[in-house]
Parts: structure tokens; sequence; C-alpha cells
């Protein structure tokens, strides 16, 4: 009945051309359509990018599953309206509507946004705006959607702060319950009052409520003070953390797309966490310490998902996965269980110090595909900075045991304007992609070499240990995208690609933002800024005259360098990690020292077992010997 109401609903409107319907229409397998008479709470989950780009989040599809599992709970989904469809709906004064139900977002109780990146901020305001929801927190009465965000943007929500009543930081799967609980027992008070339930919904760990927290800024702009408004709400607030992923649910039930989503496949999530260090990296910051499902748990996962999907294709997902401890006994189990029905393997995120060709060849016999790897910078002096803990060497014998092994294409991840890039780290860029080139004839294998080079500005993010420091400007990044271009683009073999400087700054605006931003995002989505994470709809110059007209200068924001004294507007979000310990990471970079990963048994101290009392939990080896 969803696909038929849905469909009514589209063709109700004066005749319209959509780029894909099937985006909009609902009614998937496996999608949940409760009855709303037999539940108490409703909300929506809300990807502010399209369908392809939300379906394929592993994140919303553990969190629908989750929500769903309550009884009393009907939780639906709705994904950014390409423009096509914004446009009838604006025309035809019709509100946007969840996929399930078909009901506008105004009717839900809660409305959960996931903060996956920076440029998604005008779709967020643009959705509440077409769901017919006020856009600031301060303007919703008691009967509107609560709107709640979470993801690792929720980590300097700053920017949007104005536009959110509540943010989840941490594992949504361990507070969203919590919420849901405190909001029904709210709804059956005689009378709903969203200010009491905000001021209780602060004390569950997790939840960060931005109108109770109260910033001051200094004659330079800096933030001076960040003080609570009302006594007993905790400052800081501390993130939510799954301390053992064997007990957490995962996605194994998926909804399945009706048009062809950029991870159209089942999912494995092996491990959260990182230990590596890397110094530019939030994830290896916000997801510690590393916590492993061990292989039994990953076997049944992946015997209820493909059962429940039809999938023929089966993702090993992680941060990094082939540092998953038991990745080669998993690949064994899943090859003898699944691969002999016809089931391919995808690995992802592969790490260079951490590739094991006899892993990567046993996937490679029931699916083969391209590598990607990233080395981050070109010259050994850059990548002790940033602490990749890689030597040429190991890349060189990488890629050259790949080679031989019968791999042709290989993608290669770098970054430009890392902190103290000098034109000899530039060009150590150019020698490595030359020294794999001849690599790769010296072996004298058969087959033409496909090698792709990605290049991408650092952009400083919150709780990293180089958020002290600024990016460079935007004249720069293009200087050094066109040296590149130029010693790179007409190697043969070679396609270089760079990503869009302008969309960066923005990124590094937003990332290290606060709260007097709101308005230049309210601004910018009023001209007309929408998918600006997408190269053909983004327009600087809609954000060049947005900033102007609210008189912020954006370049103090994404170039600033930062004393060591700062207080930045995300101090009183808690990671877990010290400041002090990012600190003394961002002066080793100066240093050019290293810092071992933990999980080596070397704990550098900082912070995030001891405030929550864990260590990094590694899969057990016995689970898989008594299968063997």
């Amino acid at each position: 009945m969803t696909y038929l109401h849905n469909c009514v609903a589209l063709g109700a409107m004066e005749m319209i051309s959509l780029e894909k319907p099937a985006r909009y229409i609902g009614g998937e397998v496996n999608s949940y359509l409760k009855d709303e008479e037999s539940t108490d709470l409703s909300m929506v989950l809300a990807f502010p990018d399209l369908y392809e780009v939300g379906m394929s989040h592993l994140g919303s599809k553990i969190l629908y599953e989750v929500a769903n599992a309550i009884p009393w709970v009907a939780c639906e989904r709705v994904y950014a309206p390409w423009v096509d469809l914004e446009e009838a709906l604006r025309r035809n004064k019709r509100p946007l509507t969840s996929l399930e139900s078909g009901r506008a977002l105004s009717q839900f109780d809660i409305i959960g946004f996931s903060l996956q990146y920076e440029l998604h901020y005008t779709n967020l305001l643009n959705m509440l705006d077409l769901g017919g929801i006020p856009l600031f927190s301060k303007e919703r009465e008691d009967d509107d959607p609560l709107v709640i965000a979470g993801g690792p943007g929720a980590f300097n929500p700053e920017a949007i702060a104005d536009f959110l009543d509540l943010v989840v930081l941490g594992d949504g799967e361990e507070i969203l319950p919590a919420i849901l609980n405190l909001y029904r027992e709210e709804k059956r008070q005689s009378q709903f009052s969203r200010h009491r339930f905000l001021r209780a919904a602060a004390k569950i760990d997790g939840v960060y409520i931005p109108e109770l927290y109260h910033m001051e800024y200094g004659t330079n702009g800096s933030v001076t003070q960040i003080t609570a408004s009302i006594p007993g709400i905790p400052l800081p607030v501390k993130r939510a953390i799954v301390r053992n992923l064997d007990e957490a649910p995962p996605s194994v039930s998926p909804p399945l797309p009706f048009v062809e989503v950029i991870h159209d496949r089942g999912m494995l999530e092996l491990f959260r966490g990182c230990s590596r260090g890397c110094r530019f990296c939030q994830a290896g910051i916000l997801y510690r310490p590393v916590r492993e499902r061990s292989v039994d748990n990953l076997i049944a996962q992946a015997d209820r998902l493909l059962k429940n999907t039809g999938y023929d294709e089966l993702s090993l997902t992680s941060l990094s996965s082939m540092d998953y401890s038991r990745i080669s006994a998993l690949v064994d189990r899943l090859v003898d269980t699944q691969c002999t029905q016809g089931v391919r393997l995808a690995l992802s995120s592969l790490r260079i110090d951490s590739f094991s060709l006899e892993v990567a060849s046993k996937v490679q016999q029931v699916r083969r595909y391209g590598l990607t790897l990233a080395p981050e910078a070109g010259s050994q002096r850059m990548r002790d900075r940033i602490n990749k803990n890689l030597s040429e060497e190991q890349i060189l014998a990488t890629v050259s045991d790949a080679f031989a092994a019968g791999w042709h294409s290989l993608k290669l991840y770098f970054m430009i304007g890392l902190p103290d890039e000098d034109e000899s780290d530039l060009e150590g860029i150019v020698s490595l992609t030359r020294r794999i080139i001849d690599q790769y004839r010296s072996l004298k294998v058969k087959g033409k070499l496909r090698l792709s080079i990605s290049v991408a500005p650092f952009v400083p993010k919150a709780h990293t240990p180089f958020q002290w420091q600024g990016q460079i400007s935007l004249e720069e990044i293009g200087r050094r995208q066109t040296y590149l271009k130029m010693r790179l683009g007409n190697l043969k073999g070679v396609e270089f690609a760079s990503h869009d400087r302008f969309a960066s700054f923005l990124e590094a605006v937003f990332s290290r933002g606060d709260r007097r931003l709101a308005p230049v995002i309210h601004e910018a989505w009023s001209r007309g800024a929408r998918f600006d994470g997408w190269g053909e709809r983004f327009n600087y110059l809609i954000w060049q005259e947005s900033f102007k007209a609210c008189g912020i200068t954006a370049a103090e924001y994404a170039e600033r360098c930062y004393p060591e004294d700062t207080a930045f507007p995300w101090d009183h979000l808690d990671s877990g990690v010290r400041k002090n310990w990012l600190l003394n990471e961002y002066n080793r970079a100066c240093q050019l020292a290293l810092t071992p990963d933990c999980r080596d048994g070397i704990c550098s101290d900082c912070g995030v077992c001891s405030a929550y009392n864990l260590i990094p939990h590694l899969a057990k080896e016995v689970s898989d010997e008594a299968n063997t």
C-alpha cells in the first residue's frame, strides 16, 4: 500500500518528469510500515543526501532496525529530494514525506538526521523546510517534531546548533532507545513539554542539548568560555559507547533499494575504532578504542544477512578492514561457507602496511577488483609528520606483490596542504608515482597498468592533533593542484583527479565552526544552495555572497592557526581522548616523532580507555580454532 500511496501522491501533482522516481516510492523489501494506532511514537531517519547515498550508509541501516525492533516505535526513512522533485513539491505546495507511510515530516514525533559531511548542511535545512518544520529550534512549539542529529559531525555541530534540538554523541544504538523511552514517558504526561523533555534528556550519557549551553567570544573572535545554563547538566558532554560489539545489534535485514545505489551489497562491520593514530584523521579519534566482533559472530551475521537480502556480494567494512586481527580466518570461513554458494567478497579501506596478499588473493578468486590504497603523502618526512608509520619501501613492496599476483588497476589517495608541506613533499608524490610505474614495468607482467592518483586538500578537523593548524589558502591549494596536474597528468597510464578546492575550503570552515555561522548557512540555503557536495550543483558564488551578507570572513575559520591555549567551540563535547594528548601529538608531529599503535602493546595514554574503563577488544583466536 505504501508503494501505491506514494505513486498516487506523485501522480496527483501536475505532470512532472523525475530523473529517478523510484527514489521516492518506498515499499522496498525489508522496509517497515507499522500501524500508527498500534504504536506510541513515530520517528523518521533523515539522510541529507540522495537515496542512492543514504541507502548505502551502514549506520542508518543499523538504527532503522534498532528502532523498529521496539514494538511501540514506528521508524521510517526520508532522503533529500533531488532538485526536480523539490521544484515539483514547492510548485504544488506539497510537503516532503516519508517513504514508508507517505506522511509529511511535520507529522512525526522525532526526525533524526545523520551528520556525515559538512556540505550536507543546506540539505538538512531544505528537508526541514519542505517537511513543514520551523528551521530554528527556538521557533518550534510543543507539537512540532523533535529534530535530533548524530554521526561524526555531531562532535562539532556548532555551525548548525541553532537548527537542532538534540545532538547524539557516540554510538547511536547505545543512546537511541534511551531517548525514545524518555520521549514516550513525556508524551504520556497530560501536557507534553518540549523544554521539560530536553532538560531531562540532557542527563542521558551522550546527549547534548545546544540550547542549554552558552558560548562567549573574545574581541579576536575566538571562544573564551562555554557554560551550562542550568545546574545539573554535564559539562563536558561525554559520548556514549558500545563496549562489546558482539552484544550490539547489527544490520541483518536492511531495506533493498529499487535503484542502483553506491554500495548495493551486504555489509559486515568487522570492528569499530582505529588506533593507528594518523594525526589528520578524525574517525581515528572519535571511534576509539578498537572493538572487534568475533569471527563466529560475523559468520552468523553473514548467514542471516544473505538469507534476508539475497545479496550475492558481501563487503567486509571498517576503518581499515585488513587490520581486523582475525581477517585470514574470517575470509577462510566465508570462502568455505558463502563463496561456494556464489557469494563474492569485497574488502574496503585497505592500509598498505596491513595489506595481506594472501587474503586479497583469496578474495580475488571470487571477485576481481582494483586495489585502493592511501599513502596520504609522497615524502617520508610528511608521512612521519602525520604518523602514517609507512615507508616508501613498504609501499613499493606492497604494490609489487599485487602486480605480480595479477592486479593491474591501482588507486592511490594523497593529501596536499598538510602542515609544513613544501615543494619537496609535492615532488615526492610525483617521484613515488613514477617509481610505482617503473616497478610495474620491471615485472614485465601481462596487461596494461591503470593507475589513478586522487589528491584532496587537507581539512583540519575538530578533536584531532591538527585542530590547531589552519588550511592553506585557496590560492595556494590551486597552485599545488596545478603543479601536480602538470607533473602527473601526462604520464602514460595515469589518471589524475583533485578535489574541488572551494568545497574543501567550506568543509574546513564548518568543521572548525561555531554558532555564528548559522546565519550564513541559512542565507546560503535561502539563496538556493543545495547538494553542495555534488560538483554539478555546488555554487561557491552563493557562499561568497552569503558570508558577505552576514559580515563573516570565512578564511578566519578555515585558515587560522590557533595558539596552544585556545578554547575551541567543541571543547565541551568529549570524545574521551584528552585535549592535552592531542596537543602532545601535534607537538610530536612538529618533531617528526612517531607514536606507535596501542594494539602493539604500547599505550600512549590518549585517555579514552581510562575514561570509559575499557581496553582494546580484539577477536579471540579460540573462536576460530573450535571450528577447525
